[in-house]
């Protein structure tokens, strides 16, 4: 008996995931399986690079999971510094390019995944290629990093996009002694939050140190006669800089996929189905930001590029490649964030969201403490909640505030991906001890706010 073959092309989360997770179930008399990375490094955590960049991770390779090396000892034949460039469906084969020698070679298929990942916004503006800009998506992005801004001429930095990344960044430059200067065209700082949420991280960040310029748009990166950069140009003002770091998100890395036709949905992303089966193929899977995935609250498909999505869909797809069974029902959107000592966190729907699907809600605002007001320490934290009229059903949580903040975020995913009303909420048994929570959580507060604004509708 011939052995089938599994092609994974993209060597990091989801991709290598369910490479070893096909491999568990399958022994390589089953199941060849040949995998292509472009980079020099597989099965990494790109969440850590601004943890590493600001020195609280000390070494690089402390956020490498697994080398290509203990890959390989698994029987995965993981060829790095190989890129994917064309699927060819009908030949059930890909055509790939080892970047160092140029050489080219087509390898045949019998199961397919696509984790091709996401790639950085990088707008085409002037000077946005010039040497001193850097963005952070790879290993190789953050050693270039690092290395400029040891060699940097003066220490000041200027981080373009307020996400994420870009708040994350900020911190990390902050600590390497930098003077920080973010522009970011909303109108406050983190788009993933409501505004007046985002306002809350607008005014830590100042607070901090940084220097937040919203409501403009970057039309510009200015050089200097040695062509690099040396200032960045927004409306008519120019922000020097030593260093430019871009955190403006990103998109997902689906060129392949359009190009041999595959179905796509508004993002770009691929399609899938609960298997993590590209749609209308029967012997192709893909995942982690390369696809949408299923918002449960909205109902409606989203993209959300996040490493645990991303290790949990190659769980699945290994599963399925591998003779057993795995489903990913879908999302609530969770995510955490800090910068320097403040916390940030939603999930579910912000106002927007739940405007745009047509959902008619109630949203309510609390302040409280993350301790007993009365045990040392007790710090200030604001949640804000949407239940949807009539209902009372909870549609989202954002939270800002200091140590405690941010994973009590988790107590919301749960209760959106059960389905669960702002008032079932207020009945939760949680963990209560002064120096954890004061009596009435703070998102029990919120809860019963809720409730008394879905009553008051009517």
């Amino acid at each position: 008996m011939t052995a089938e073959r599994l092609v994974v092309i993209g060597g990091d989360a989801a991709g290598m995931s369910a490479a070893s997770q096909a491999r568990r179930l399958k022994g390589p008399g089953e199941l060849e399986i040949v995998a292509f990375e472009r980079g020099h490094f597989s099965s990494f955590s790109a969440c850590g690079i601004p943890y590493w960049v600001g020195g609280q991770v000390a070494e690089r390779d402390e956020l490498i999971a697994r080398t290509p090396a203990e890959h390989r000892a698994r029987d995965i034949d993981l060829r790095m510094r190989t890129e994917v460039t064309e699927i060819d469906l009908a030949g059930g084969r890909v055509r790939s390019r080892e970047l160092e020698s140029g050489r080219q070679e087509w390898t045949g298929y019998d199961k397919l995944v696509i984790a091709t990942g996401a790639r950085p916004v990088r707008p085409p503006l002037p000077g946005i290629d010039a040497p001193g800009v850097f963005g952070v998506q790879t290993l190789d992005d953050g050693q270039a990093l690092l290395d400029a801004l040891s060699a940097a001429p003066g220490r000041r930095a200027v981080v373009v996009g307020a996400g994420y990344i870009g708040v994350e960044m900020a911190e990390a430059l902050l600590n390497r002694g930098f003077e920080v200067t973010v522009v970011n065209r909303g109108a406050q700082p983190m788009a993933t939050l409501d505004p007046d949420m985002g306002a809350l991280v607008g005014a830590a960040m100042d607070g901090l140190g940084i220097t937040t310029v919203n409501g403009t748009e970057v039309t510009a990166v200015l050089t200097g006669a040695d062509g690099r950069a040396r200032a960045v140009l927004a409306g008519d003002r120019e922000f020097p800089a030593d260093v430019v770091v871009l955190g403006l998100g990103v998109a997902p890395g689906t060129e392949l996929a359009r190009a041999a036709g595959l179905p796509l949905g508004s993002s770009g992303g691929l399609l899938t189905d609960l298997s993590m089966r590209v749609r209308g193929r029967e012997e192709i899977w893909a995942g982690g930001d390369c696809v949408e995935v299923l918002d449960l609250v909205s109902g409606r498909e989203r993209y959300v590029p996040l490493g645990t999505h991303a290790n949990k869909h190659g769980q699945v797809i290994g599963a399925n490649v591998g003779g057993g069974y795995g489903t990913f029902p879908g999302v609530v959107g969770t995510a955490v964030s800090k910068v320097c000592d403040l916390e940030i966190a939603r999930t579910g729907l912000r106002e927007k969201d739940a405007a745009r699907v047509g959902l008619q809600f109630v949203p309510v605002t609390v302040e409280s403490t993350g301790r007993a007001g009365y045990y040392p320490g007790a710090r200030p934290m604001t949640v804000k909640m949407l239940a949807e009229r009539r209902t009372g059903r909870l549609l989202g949580v954002q939270i800002v505030g200091r140590e405690g903040a941010a994973k009590r975020v988790d107590v919301a995913a749960v209760a959106l991906t059960a389905g669960m009303t702002v008032e079932a909420m207020t009945a939760l048994d949680l963990g209560y001890a002064p120096p954890f929570s004061p009596v009435w959580d703070p998102v029990l507060i919120a809860a019963r706010k809720a409730v008394a604004a879905v009553r008051a509708t009517g």
